[in-house]
C-alpha cells in the first residue's frame, strides 16, 4: 500500500494495516524486557539510509512502520522497560494508548465547543474532578495543555493580568516597576524562558536559596520579596513546587500561600509530577494547602501515565485566563470563554488529549491510581534502604519516590555507577545535582517494574 492509497485506503486496506500494525506492537511490548533499557548508538549506515528518504519515491506503509518501529527498538531510551528508573517518563497506561487510538480516528478539533462538543465536555469533567480532588473550590477551571511547561507559563501570565489588567493590551509598559517571580533554585528552570517568551525578561526570575533539603527557604523568600519592593519592582508571583526534578522535593506550600496572599501576588503550584499524589489516600496529606494555590500545573503523562503529553492547569480563578487569552475572529463561531479552548488558553487547534486520563481514572478509579503511585513509593523506598544497607548515603529524603543516593566513595564516584549501569544496559538511572552536589538519581515510573527489578539493580551497584 502506496501512494494516494496510503493516504486514504479503502477500509478492507485499512484493517488489514491496522491489525498488523497492532501485532507489530504486540510483539515488541512482549519483547520490552529482552532489550536493554539503554539506547544504542545509530550506526553512519542507519542515518545514511534515514538521509536517503527523500520521498521522491513512495514506499510500502508497512514496511516502512517497521523500519520506524526496529530504530525505537534500539535508537531511544527505553522509557517501557522496566529497567528505567529515570526522570518523570513513565510506561504509559494501555487506557492512554487506546485513548490515543480513539482521538486519532475522529480527530475532534478540541479547542472549539461547537465542532466537538462531547470532547470538551469530557475534558472540562476531568478537569473539574481532578479540580475537585485537590481541594480548589467549587466553580474553579482550566484546560489541558501540551505540557508542564506550557501550564508554567499560562500561569506567569495569569499572575502579571491579576496584577495588573492592563496588561494584557499594554504589556509590560503598564506595569510602574519590573515584574518579579519566585522559584526556589531547585525548580524547573523552564522559569527562564517562560519570563523570557512573556516579556518581562530573564532578570524578573528570581531563584531562592534553598534550605539545605531541596526545599524554598521561605525565610529568603520574605527578604527577596522585600528588597524587591524597597527598589520599585512588582512581585507578581510565587511558584511552590511540588515534586522537584532532581529530588522530588516539595516546597513549604502554607507558607508561600501565606507570603502571596500578604503581598497580593499569584500563588502557583508546580506539581507536573507530585500532582498525582492527590490519588493516594494514604499519602495525600504531603500536599496539604495546595488547595490555596491560584492555580495548579499537574502533568497527566507524569505520575498518573498517560502517553506523551499532557499537560493539565487547574485554577480557582477561570476568569483571569479567559482575560489574558481573550479574543474575536469573524471566521470564528461565536464564543464562549467557559467552553471554547481557544478563547481561554494558548492553542488554537489541539488534540483531544484529556481522553487518555479520562479513560485511565475510569478504568482504575482513584483508589487503582493511588495503588499506582503508593507502589511507586514502596520499590524506590526498598531501592533507597538496599543501597543504605551497603554503606550509601541518602542525600534528600523525598516523600514522592524519589531516591537521590551517594556511594560509599563520595559524590565524585557518582558518574562511574550511572556509567556502568548503562554500559550494562538492563537499567537506566540518572545522575543529578542537589544542593549543589552529584547524587544518583531513581525513581520508578513503570508500572511493571517489580521488587526483584529493585534488588537486581541495587545488586548490581553493591558489587560494582
Amino acid at each position: 500500500m502506496h501512494g494516494r492509497d496510503a493516504l486514504f485506503p479503502d477500509f478492507d486496506q485499512l484493517t488489514d494495516a491496522e491489525n498488523a500494525l497492532t501485532e507489530r506492537l504486540s510483539q515488541a511490548r512482549r519483547n520490552y524486557a529482552s532489550r536493554n533499557a539503554t539506547s544504542a548508538e545509530l550506526t553512519p549506515d542507519w542515518l545514511e539510509e534515514l538521509q536517503s528518504k527523500r520521498f521522491d519515491q513512495a514506499e510500502d506503509l508497512e514496511p516502512l512502520m517497521d523500519w520506524v518501529i526496529d530504530a525505537l527498538d534500539t535508537g531511544s531510551v527505553q522509557m517501557t522497560h522496566p529497567g528505567y528508573l529515570g526522570l518523570f517518563n513513565p510506561a504509559p497506561t494501555f487506557a492512554a494508548e487506546c485513548a490515543d487510538r480513539i482521538a486519532s480516528a475522529f480527530n475532534p478539533q478540541i479547542c472549539v465547543y461547537s465542532h466537538a462538543p462531547a470532547a470538551v465536555e469530557i475534558e472540562q469533567h476531568v478537569i473539574k474532578e481532578l479540580g475537585r480532588r485537590a481541594g480548589l473550590p467549587k466553580g474553579s477551571g482550566g484546560h489541558f495543555t501540551s505540557g508542564g511547561a506550557e501550564a508554567n507559563s499560562t500561569a506567569v501570565l495569569c499572575a502579571l493580568q491579576a496584577k495588573c489588567p492592563q496588561y494584557s493590551d499594554k504589556g509590560i509598559y503598564a506595569f510602574g516597576g519590573q515584574p518579579t517571580i519566585y522559584v526556589s533554585k531547585e525548580s524547573h528552570l523552564a522559569w527562564l524562558k517562560m519570563a523570557h517568551s512573556a516579556g518581562i525578561g530573564r532578570n524578573a526570575v528570581r531563584l531562592i536559596a534553598t534550605n539545605g533539603q531541596g526545599q524554598m527557604d521561605t525565610r529568603c523568600l520574605a527578604t527577596a520579596i522585600n528588597e524587591d519592593l524597597r527598589s520599585g519592582c512588582v512581585p507578581v508571583l510565587i511558584v511552590a513546587t511540588a515534586g522537584t526534578t532532581n529530588a522530588g522535593m516539595i516546597d513549604p506550600l502554607k507558607d508561600c500561600s501565606a507570603l502571596a496572599q500578604k503581598h497580593d501576588m499569584w500563588f502557583h503550584v508546580d506539581a507536573a509530577w507530585g500532582g498525582a499524589m492527590i490519588a493516594s489516600t494514604a499519602g495525600r496529606s504531603v500536599l496539604n494547602d495546595i488547595e490555596q494555590a491560584d492555580s495548579i500545573t499537574i502533568d497527566a503523562h507524569k505520575w498518573f501515565a498517560t502517553t506523551m503529553g499532557a499537560g493539565m492547569f487547574l485554577t480557582s480563578r477561570p476568569d483571569i485566563p479567559a482575560q489574558v487569552f481573550r479574543i474575536s475572529a469573524s471566521y470564528m463561531p461565536e464564543s464562549e470563554a467557559a467552553k471554547d479552548f481557544y478563547v481561554n488558553s494558548n492553542q488554537w487547534s489541539r488534540r483531544f488529549v484529556g481522553l487518555r486520563l479520562f479513560l485511565a481514572l475510569g478504568a482504575a478509579g482513584w483508589d487503582g491510581y493511588g495503588d499506582h503511585v503508593e507502589r511507586s513509593i514502596h520499590l524506590t523506598n526498598r531501592f533507597t534502604e538496599n543501597l543504605k544497607k551497603a554503606g550509601w548515603t541518602e542525600a534528600n529524603r523525598s516523600l514522592m519516590g524519589v531516591s537521590c543516593m551517594v556511594p560509599p566513595e563520595g559524590n565524585d564516584a557518582v558518574q562511574r555507577y550511572v556509567d556502568a549501569v548503562h554500559e550494562d544496559g538492563r537499567f537506566w538511572i540518572s545522575k543529578a545535582v542537589f544542593e549543589g552536589e552529584p547524587v544518583l538519581r531513581a525513581c520508578v515510573t513503570n508500572g511493571r517494574t517489580d521488587e526483584a527489578t529493585i534488588d537486581q539493580l541495587t545488586a548490581f551497584l553493591t558489587t560494582l
